[in-house]
């Protein structure tokens, strides 16, 4: 068998010695022929491009040609140089001599003759005729080298067509030799089966008869020493040993089945136990899902369900329904809603009365209904149990019912209501608590989320138990996530809200220890103006103490205000100190000292204006009492807009020669109705705080404008502007800007919001914009009205000296001031200090107007009294009365019939002018305008 192997392996190496010989020739020689081709080729193109250049010369006279020509020389003993060290052949040398011979006779014969001719001038036809022979050696030579090339090409391809066929046959002969290989291995193969076929064949077969149960004679030599020898030997022992074997699996057979039959009739016996102990366990399974699923959840839909569902796998049901009698929720399966619905509906007919008094089970077995009978045909009977559910007070709190199809209910199902019954109760009970307590919950809740101060309940330990919406907003938290959360969790998240974060934890575990004291503890919120005030409480249940609840209050407002009230304080001492200390000044040198003329009058101009701006404070407050009460009266009439601004504007130019005020109107005439002293008093202060917070001057820009029904004045200035931060308190009373800059201008934070109150009264509005630095620009909205045209009243020539004004007035400076005033205007003036003798003197000569004090002392008739009874009196009724008064009852005064109201102090000559422009409106109208009419419920604001 080795030298088989030998064999092939020898024969098949030197197939492929041969075979790699025969390639390794092959390309050595394809390679010299190609390089050799292409070597020919070279020198033959090179060859074709001289005569190309040297044609060209002749023909066109390029000289470039010229030189192409005579440089190919060169080029072509390279090629030459590269070919001699390919030629081996005869024929090799042969052309390499020809190329040489051509190439010297070519280059140093013909190009020179030809060229010198040409240059010469010899040209055309007897240049041709000239070189015919040279002509004729270059066609052959061309002719030659192309036909070596062509002999390369086909030795190339005869040499490719050799090796293929050799290499064919060197394939063919490596099959034949495969095939020789394989046929002896075929025939060795068959010698060695069949030596050792036989007997394993003896074998097999012998091995059948065994496993039948049969005698096996095995025919094999026993002097055999290989390894059939052997196998037979030991096959001869097992048979033997196998024979032994199935005698004894026989008798161990026979006992097996008498034991069989014994274990399959234990087997019948279990198995009887086994479905007694399955029915058992489905029925506790039942019990115990039914049980769980009652204490599992507090839904009361969730356990109605759960409860129908078990009961009728415990009880076999087909269907079944369940339904508190208290609010008439129910759980069915088995049946519609409609069924449902209808059982309810009859429940109360009178099964509830039967269960009521039975206190236990009642069945009711009827005919089955077409709906109920399925698919089934004929008389179909069921059964329905009705199992009542009580209440510890032994009151019906559930009823049930269940229905079997053509089976009845037998004893042990009673038996298991009344072991579910009281269970069931229970856990209704439970759900009853369980609901109520959560609807107080809730309640209790929802009355903690209406406070508005945040509420926070921990428990002894610190966990918090309850909080509301208005402390988790607070501190931006969420109360689903803070229910048992301990101190140490909501206090962390509570103290990076907190300026003083240190202090606030101590409060908070001092108190909810119980070693502090139930203090209040107020803090400032980072980020924020707020501020909040904690306070805090035990909570006890008899003499335990169950926890701790703070109540957290948003104090902000309270605290900006005391601040402001504070600032207010200390501003209004200064501002009444200070005029009062130069009015005093200035009173006591004029007593004491001789001072000159010119000199008093400075002192008695400044004593003037200090004397002006207490008036004006002093009015402000009173502005603000009557606006918090509610009492402010306007007098509202149609005013031009336009005319007020401009007085207004006229009196600070006069007092200020920093600032230059300009008043422009882009619209004509703006007539708005209100009252027109309180609507200067808004642009005196406007116009007053633009010259005050422009202390280096400037220009004070007011602009009125008439757009969409309404009038817009702006009230600009170049002043130091407003912080962005301030603009949202800047009407609030008392408040004052925080700026260093500002604070040191006067002022009681009163003038805008009086300026807000106004404006609102005469259902406007005042927006304020600023950049601080550069300029802040006031914007008061009126809503305007029509035009009415009237004539002047100052047309007609006017002559006061016709009029006659009486004065009723206690006081006697200021009647004597009033008089004079009057008189120096050329009205004639009659002054009466009480009431009676006004009335006495009025009614024997009605005057032109009456200038009125409404408290007069030591008469028995005041004010209010004396206009009454002018008004009962035909005579008196339409006399223009001015009311002069230091109490502001404006509203009262108008509404009684006074024509003006002047509160005390005023300046004389408006006093004049109030009563000369009423006594003109006379004449012109024929009649006494009664205020009030044109507006009444303006008047009522």
């Amino acid at each position: 068998m080795g030298g088989f192997f030998a064999t092939f392996l020898v024969g098949t190496a030197i197939l492929i010695a041969i075979l790699n010989s025969l390639n390794h020739s092959y390309t050595y020689e394809r390679k010299a022929l190609k390089e050799k081709t292409s070597q020919a080729q070279q020198i033959n193109s090179a060859f074709n491009q001289a005569f190309f250049n040297a044609r060209g010369y002749l023909a066109l006279g390029n000289v470039e040609m010229k030189k192409d020509t005579e440089n190919k020389e060169e080029a072509i003993r390279k090629y030459v140089q590269g070919f001699e060290q390919l030629a081996v052949t005869e024929k090799d040398i042969v052309v390499l001599q020809n190329i040489h011979d051509f190439s010297g006779y070519y280059f140093g014969e013909v190009i020179p003759v030809v060229f010198k001719e040409y240059e010469s001038g010899v040209r055309g036809q007897e240049l041709a005729i000239a070189n015919s022979e040279a002509t004729r050696k270059v066609v052959e030579f061309k002719d030659f080298l192309n036909d070596y090339i062509t002999g390369l090409d086909v030795e190339l391809n005869h040499r490719f067509n050799t090796y293929t066929t050799m290499q064919s046959n060197i394939i063919l002969m490596f099959i034949v030799f495969i095939v020789g290989i394989l046929l002896t291995l075929l025939f060795i193969t068959r010698m060695m089966l069949s030596q050792a076929g036989k007997p394993l064949s003896e074998l097999a077969v012998a091995a059948n008869q065994i496993a039948d149960g049969k005698n096996a004679t095995i025919h094999v030599d026993k002097k055999r020493k290989d390894e059939i020898g052997v196998l037979s030997k030991a096959f001869h022992i097992m048979a033997e040993k196998v024979v032994e074997k199935e005698r004894d699996l026989l008798e161990q057979n026979h006992t097996l089945i008498e034991q069989k039959v014994e274990l399959h009739a234990q087997q019948e016996e279990l198995e009887k136990t086994l479905k007694i102990l399955r029915a058992h366990d489905a029925k506790l399974s039942s019990r115990n899902e039914l049980i769980n699923g009652m204490s599992r959840s507090l839904n009361k839909q969730e356990v109605l369900d759960s409860v129908v569902v078990n009961m009728r796998r415990v009880l076999k049901a087909d269907q079944g329904v369940i339904v508190l009698m208290s609010d008439f929720s129910a759980a069915s399966e088995g049946i519609s809603v409609e069924g449902v619905s209808q059982f309810i509906r009859h429940l109360q007919a009178g099964m509830f009365t039967k269960l009521a008094s039975e206190k236990g089970p009642v069945t009711v077995e009827r005919r089955s209904k077409d709906e109920e009978n399925g698919f089934h045909q004929g008389d179909f009977f069921c059964q329905d149990l009705y199992l009542p559910i009580f209440t510890a007070e032994k009151e019906i709190a559930a009823i049930m019912c269940f229905t079997r199809y053509g089976q009845r209910f037998s004893p042990g199902d009673y038996e298991d209501w009344r072991a579910f019954s009281k269970n069931i109760g229970i856990a209704l009970d439970k759900i009853s608590l369980f609901e109520l307590s959560d609807r107080e919950r809730r309640l209790n809740q929802s009355i903690l989320d209406t406070i508005k101060e945040g509420v926070l309940l921990v428990d002894k330990n610190g966990a918090i138990l309850q909080t509301n919406g208005q402390f988790c907003e607070m501190f931006s938290l969420k109360e689903t996530q803070l229910a048992g959360m301990k101190q140490y969790q909501w206090g962390s998240r509570m103290v990076i809200y907190v300026e003083d974060g240190r202090e606030f934890l101590d409060y908070l575990a001092k108190t909810i220890s119980g070693t502090g004291k139930s203090e209040a503890f107020t803090f400032k919120k980072k980020d924020s103006a707020q501020v909040i005030r904690v306070y805090s409480e035990a909570v006890w249940q008899g003499e335990e103490r169950l926890g701790t609840v703070f109540v957290h209050r948003d104090i902000t407002k309270e605290f900006e205000v005391d601040q402001m009230k504070s600032e207010f304080v200390s501003t209004v001492s200064h501002e009444l100190r200070t005029p009062l200390a130069s009015i005093l000044g200035f009173s006591e040198l004029m007593l004491h000292r001789e001072i000159k003329p010119e000199r008093q009058k400075k002192y008695v101009s400044t004593i003037l204006n200090e004397a002006k701006r207490l008036t004006s404070l002093i009015n402000d407050f009173l502005d603000v009492q009557k606006m918090e009460a509610g009492k402010m009266a306007y007098e509202k009439k149609p005013a031009n807009l336009g005319e007020i601004l401009e007085n207004v504007a006229e009196i600070y130019r006069q007092t200020t020669d920093k600032h230059e005020i300009i008043l422009k109107a882009f619209c004509e005439n703006p007539i708005f109705l209100g009252d027109k002293e309180k609507m200067e008093q808004v642009f005196r202060n406007l116009i007053s705080n633009a010259i005050k917070y422009s202390p280096d001057g400037g220009t004070i820009q007011l602009n009125v404008r008439c757009e969409n029904g309404q009038i817009k004045v702006e009230v600009r200035d170049q002043g130091i502007g407003i912080p962005e931060e301030a603009i949202g308190k800047l009407f609030t009373k008392f408040y004052r800007v925080d700026n260093s800059d500002l604070r040191k201008i006067g002022g009681t934070g009163l003038g805008l919001a009086i300026v807000q109150e106004i404006v609102k009264a005469h259902r406007g509005d005042i927006s304020v914009s600023s950049i601080p630095g550069l300029e802040t620009t006031f914007t008061v909205s009126l809503p305007a009205i029509q035009q009415q045209a009237e004539d002047s009243l100052m047309e007609k020539e006017y002559n006061p000296s016709r009029y006659r004004v009486v004065v009723v007035e206690d006081d006697p400076s200021l009647a004597s001031l009033i008089s004079q005033e009057l008189s120096e205007s050329g009205f004639l003036v009659d002054h009466f200090a009480n009431g009676q003798s006004a009335l006495a003197s009025m009614e024997k000569k009605p005057p032109d107007a009456l200038v009125l004090d409404i408290i007069l002392e030591g008469g028995e008739l005041n004010g209010w009294e004396i206009m009454s009874r002018m008004k009962e009196r035909e005579n008196l009724k339409h006399i223009p009365i001015i009311i002069s008064s230091a109490i502001d009852e404006k509203l009262k005064g108008l509404k009684l019939g006074a024509q003006e109201y002047l509160v005390k102090p005023y300046k004389p000559s408006f006093l004049s002018k109030t009563i000369m422009q009423t006594l003109l409106k006379r004449d012109k109208m024929g009649q006494i305008f009664v205020p009030g009419k044109l507006d009444a419920d303006e008047n009522n604001q």
